[in-house]
């Protein structure tokens, strides 16, 4: 015969400390960008489009304001600068800059960075592209 659980512990077995926040993501999810980008030729002088997700890992506690976190639209801000920055050969370029863009704020200990290409091997695929983590070390 099966042995059942309690689905749930008493209520005197139940910490009421409340938890506390220590990390939090903030998350750019599928930004696009237009950027003048590429090692062949034919890929100066143009602009193609890239799709960006960013994810940071954020140090904070007591959040209730925006300036207690990083604003996603300052990461939106810094991947435009990126871009806007001149011709770049690699998308690893690209995205390390935007990771190291994203350590301006002190609170940032980590970033995922992922940059789509989607016609560098059209119509064989949808996109291609890198996906770096950096750490503030």
């Amino acid at each position: 015969m099966a042995q059942s659980f309690p689905i749930s512990a008493p209520d005197d077995a139940i910490d009421a400390t409340p938890a506390r926040v220590v990390m939090m993501k903030v998350f750019v999810r599928a930004l696009q960008l237009d950027v003048e980008i590429g090692v062949y030729e034919h890929e100066y002088g143009r602009r193609q489009p890239l799709v960006v997700d960013v994810e940071l890992d954020v140090a904070t506690h007591d959040c209730e304001h925006i300036a207690d976190t990083v604003n996603y639209e300052t990461v939106v801000a810094k991947a435009r600068a990126v871009a806007a920055a001149g011709h770049l050969k690699l998308v690893e370029t690209f995205a390390e800059r935007l990771a190291q863009a994203c350590f301006d704020d002190p609170r940032v200990t980590r970033a995922r960075v992922r940059v789509e290409k989607p016609e560098a091997l059209a119509p064989a695929a949808l996109a291609a592209g890198v996906e770096i983590i950096a750490v503030r070390g």
